[in-house]
């Protein structure tokens, strides 16, 4: 037998192994990284400076608790941070305004002698996130927020990639992308109902183009094990348009509706 047939079946055998280990060993390729799939995201939703070109905001759709409990509502965002929402549900008008600075109101017609009242600290760290349209990942060291790559973890059943954010005052959340698409499927933490932390999840869903942004037209939320969801349709969201800042600023309690006439 010659040499060359004698080495032959060693050495293919031997580059068989050298390739699977290039395909294979995590050690050898390179890892995922959580700016890698920030850095996805963001230009899914179409770029990092069309995202910081938007100055103004205002979403309009409707908003459902469940059965015979939904109505509209609107929000409208301004940079920096300003925000004020409303909406209605049962006749009744919910408010919520954040300056943008130190300071905001709610009016909240559920409950006893409602009236125009300034939100707590906690509020104010709530909404200071909400009012944020450019989101928690664009400048998140600056926002004193921290971010890891938590692996992957299916999500209604498609595997995604899983990020970790803990945010200055400590928070933990977790945030899931499409890895075909690089848009956000999911959110998942824990919401304030009085002094319990509930977990939480919210699904982002049908995602359209407005001026060249990718947004979702679809929120679904709910407590982690509850069958009781909250939706959030979209009907039409609007970019860049006037917004006076005089709507930022302490709104007036509504009318109340007029009462029902009672029958003869």
């Amino acid at each position: 037998m010659s040499l060359e047939s004698r080495l032959g079946s060693p050495l293919r055998t031997a580059a068989l192994l050298v390739l699977v280990v290039l395909l294979v060993s995590p050690v050898l390729l390179p890892a995922q990284t959580a700016d890698d799939v920030i850095n996805a995201y963001l230009k899914a939703r179409g770029g990092l400076p069309k995202i910081r070109a938007v100055q103004t905001e205002r979403v309009t759709g409707t908003i459902s608790f469940g059965p015979n409990l939904e109505g509209p509502f609107f929000v409208e965002r301004k940079r920096a941070l300003k925000m004020h929402m409303e909406l209605s549900v049962a006749g009744q008008t919910l408010i919520r305004v954040y300056d943008g600075k130190s300071a905001g109101w709610i009016y909240n017609p559920f409950v006893p002698q409602p009236s125009v009242t300034p939100m707590t600290a906690d509020d104010i760290r709530g909404i200071s996130e909400e009012a944020d349209f450019e989101g928690p990942f664009i400048d998140y060291k600056s926002k004193g927020n921290q971010i890891e790559y938590a692996g992957k973890e299916e999500v209604e059943g498609k595997p995604a990639n899983k990020l970790k954010l803990t945010n200055k005052y400590g928070d933990v959340s977790y945030f899931f992308f499409d890895p075909s698409t690089g848009l956000i499927l999911k959110w998942q933490g824990t919401r304030k109902n009085g002094d319990k932390d509930i977990p939480w999840q919210t699904y982002f869903r049908d995602f359209r183009g407005v001026d060249g942004l990718q947004y979702p037209f679809l929120v679904e939320s709910g407590a982690i094990g509850s069958d009781q969801i909250q939706k959030i349709i979209a009907t039409k969201i609007e970019i860049n348009i006037p917004l006076d800042d005089a709507i930022f600023s302490q709104p007036k309690a509504p009318t109340p509706p007029p009462a029902e006439a009672k029958p003869n």
